[in-house]
């Protein structure tokens, strides 16, 4: 059969021609092409090829270790494997990757998922909606290459059409240009929709603990394939039920990539997400008095003329300018002559920001 066909057993996991065309100098020395479903130990399980089917397989992951965090192996991947070896020889080049900074003094990346179209946030409206973390996820959702799209889980538990028609329409405002969707997995409301959205594509569903990743996942896969706890009591927030990366195929076609909950979701390099997150502050930018306008205090800025006007959301650029900022110091820590220009570039601003106030308080 050949490796471009659209009837290859492997493309409803996502094979296509561009990966048949990576995988040809592979191919040509005996060795099989899979999609990497979970990863555990210096192993891994892939799924591959079998005759008109597919089966999973183990292999060693040791002849592609190494020691960059970002370019470890992960769920999603595609990999050359020697089936008589049992080993993961190469791994193809990621079209996308979801990528945050890993929790570690040292601040160094980790990534999530590899090779995704969609990147789907999960947001529980069982607590009070933090927009500024939907934000958040969106500028890594937008920095790894996928589309992102917003899930507001447990709709069930906002009974109001009218109340909930607020929360999403909130929630479009810190979205621009991304879809919204109240979901009830518990109820299975707009659960055919979402599988609608995600047939035929690899997702990967992120948020935080308590979420209702592992309820959602199962709606989608139509079984109690992932366990599902319940929200502590005392505070609200999950526990960890999912504590692995694991692909799963979808009943409708595509594949879903189920992640442990977040508790931080610190950016990595990220600077291109937060303007496509923020794309109103950066078409504003257009109009700004000088190219370099910081959105601060600046005569002639069009942002903060448009939150003087009401149409911007302070709390938009508050958000805006904290991200940014987030970025360039994590930016900076793997950095040493950005992190030198970083400094020159806040003592800059320090200082005509001193000049502004002293202007200010001189005017008569």
């Amino acid at each position: 059969m050949s490796e471009l066909s659209s009837d290859h057993p492997l493309a409803p996991y996502g094979w296509d021609a561009g990966f048949a065309d990576d995988f040809a100098a592979h191919a040509a020395e005996g060795l099989v092409p899979g999609r990497i479903v979970r990863v555990d130990r210096g192993r891994c399980d892939l799924v591959v090829a079998d005759g008109d089917g597919v089966r999973t397989v183990l292999a060693d992951t040791s002849l592609v270790a190494t020691g960059d965090p970002v370019a470890i192996m992960c769920t999603g991947d595609w990999a050359a494997v020697d089936l008589a070896g049992g080993f993961v020889r190469a791994l193809l080049p990621r079209r996308t990757a979801f990528v945050r900074s890993a929790s570690s003094k040292h601040s160094k990346g980790q990534i999530l998922a590899a090779n995704i179209d969609a990147a789907v946030v999960a947001v529980s409206l069982a607590a009070e909606l933090d927009l500024g973390r939907v934000e958040r996820f969106l500028t890594l959702a937008w920095e790894s290459g996928a589309e992102p799209l917003v899930v507001l889980t447990k709709a069930d538990l906002v009974p109001d059409p009218v109340v909930l028609a607020h929360l999403i329409a909130d929630t479009e405002t810190a979205a621009p240009g991304v879809q919204v969707l109240a979901v009830s997995a518990e109820e299975g409301e707009g659960v055919d929709v979402l599988a609608a959205v995600l047939a035929g594509r690899t997702s990967v569903l992120l948020g935080q603990s308590g979420a209702g990743k592992s309820t959602l996942a199962n709606a989608l896969l139509g079984a109690e394939v992932q366990t599902v706890q319940a929200v502590r009591d005392r505070d609200g927030k999950g526990r960890h039920t999912t504590t692995t990366r694991n692909l799963l195929p979808l009943p409708g076609g595509g594949v879903l990539i189920d992640t442990p909950g977040l508790r931080g979701v610190g950016l990595w390099d990220a600077e291109g997400g937060v303007t496509r997150t923020f794309t109103e502050i950066e078409r504003l930018a257009g109009d700004c008095r000088f190219q370099d306008c910081a959105h601060t205090v600046e005569p002639g800025c069009a942002v903060l003329a448009a939150v003087d006007a009401g149409e911007l959301p302070q709390r938009r650029l508050d958000s805006y300018h904290k991200l940014l900022r987030e970025n360039e110091w994590i930016t900076s820590r793997t950095d040493a002559r950005l992190r030198a220009e970083i400094r020159r570039e806040w003592k800059r601003k320090q200082a005509e920001g001193r000049m502004m106030y002293e202007r200010k308080r001189s005017a008569p």
